[in-house]
């Protein structure tokens, strides 16, 4: 039946139809320019390698993918159990608020739970930066300018060094300190950066320089400028992300253009997509970026048709039911879902296997030749299962 293919897009789709457009975008302006991007793939800025648990950050290690929770900590079950779906989709270290000592507590409760690094995000409260160290974590978060003094920061980095734990440093434009305020006027980047070099005076004090940096800001150009500034005066990995991004649609495009753009550069370590979302949605984004930029190779790029006039399957639903279930394969791919036999298999030629819909059937393909005729109500399970097949991983319960 014409017309089936316009009904309404969900987020999902739209987020991954701007992911797609970006890439395009990317693509189109690397073209036929294979000597620069060369150029591009080894010029990442050179910065101190520091290990997060066993995860090698900096100094040309593969850029990280990193999320934080958003269940409540004191909820161990919970938030284990959030953690391990990140972890399917790919997250590589994780990051858990710690409102209190109920929080610390489950920290170990957590760690043993989980199969990634478990950073302790710390507010005001140098205890409880204190009792996350002494609960395993693998690293923490904070500012070292609002837990409570030179004595208190001086006690949390002894204890860190003493354990190898490093600290993120992290300084966000609506926390910047009063003085710095009143001197630029608003959050700057040159106010951003100097609060953040000023932190890192301030382990450095005590012989401490497993630090890592970030810089935050909800306004894209402002992050931009940001990292580009601190990228000139320290060697310590950056940590990227555009803070307060927005939802799944807005906040995806935000980061992707921020984190993108930064990335091209040459500059950051590691990344977090902020959505206002399930917290699981941020990493096939964060993967969308460093595979549209050709620096990571992990898992499915999924290729599909905007629709049109000759779209005769429900294409949008298959699609996005595909691209859930695609998530669990870690092996790279490119997969093509078509919305016609006319033009799919043509357009999708370099995608490593693929269907096209058609009338009450459709095709699947590889590299664009005709493999076999399938029913449609067949299409996805025989997609899906070559890709089984394809990578040895299993894809269909």
């Amino acid at each position: 039946m014409r017309g089936r293919a316009l009904c309404p897009h969900n987020s999902a789709t739209k987020r991954r139809g701007i992911v797609q457009l970006i890439r395009n975008y990317l693509e189109l302006a690397l073209h036929n320019q294979e000597s620069a991007l060369s150029s591009f793939t080894t010029s990442r800025t050179d910065t101190k390698q520091i290990y997060i648990g066993g995860v090698p950050i900096g100094a040309g290690a593969p850029v990280v993918v990193q999320s934080m929770t958003n269940t409540d900590t004191r909820d161990w079950q919970a938030t284990v159990g959030q953690i391990r779906r990140l972890e399917e989709a790919g997250c590589e270290i994780v990051r858990v608020a710690i409102l209190d000592e109920e929080a610390v507590d489950s920290l170990r409760f957590i760690k043993r739970g989980i199969n990634i690094p478990l950073i302790a995000d710390i507010h005001f409260d140098h205890r409880l930066a204190l009792g996350a160290l002494s609960a395993g974590v693998d690293g923490l978060r904070l500012n070292p300018g609002n837990i409570g003094g030179a004595d208190r920061v001086k006690k949390v980095v002894l204890a860190a060094r003493e354990r190898d734990v490093p600290i993120r440093i992290g300084v966000n434009s609506g926390s910047l300190e009063k003085d710095l305020l009143a001197r630029y006027g608003h959050p700057t980047p040159e106010a951003m950066v100097e609060s953040a070099l000023r932190h890192v005076k301030l382990l450095e004090d005590h012989d401490f320089d497993l630090i890592k940096i970030s810089l935050k800001s909800s306004d894209v150009l402002s992050t931009i400028s940001s990292y580009r500034l601190l990228s000139t005066k320290t060697k310590y990995p950056l940590h990227l992300g555009v803070t307060e991004a927005g939802t799944l649609v807005g906040g995806t495009v935000k980061s992707a253009l921020g984190i993108g753009i930064l990335l091209f550069e040459g500059i950051g370590d590691t990344i977090r997509v902020s959505l206002t979302s399930d917290p699981v949605e941020e990493i096939p984004v964060a993967y969308s970026i460093l595979r549209g930029l050709r620096l990571r190779e992990r898992g499915v790029e999924l290729v599909s048709c905007p629709t049109c006039g000759r779209t005769e399957i429900e294409l949008i639903p298959l699609v996005e039911k595909a691209e859930r279930l695609l998530r669990r394969v870690r092996t790279p791919l490119k997969v093509a879902i078509m919305g016609c036999v006319v033009n799919g298999p043509g357009e999708a030629r370099e995608a490593d296997v693929g269907i096209a819909g058609g009338r009450g059937k459709g095709i699947l393909f590889k590299k664009g030749e005709r493999v076999e005729t399938v029913p449609e109500s067949e299409l996805l399970t025989r997609l899906l299962t070559e890709i089984q097949e394809m990578t040895g991983e299993r894809i269909l319960d």
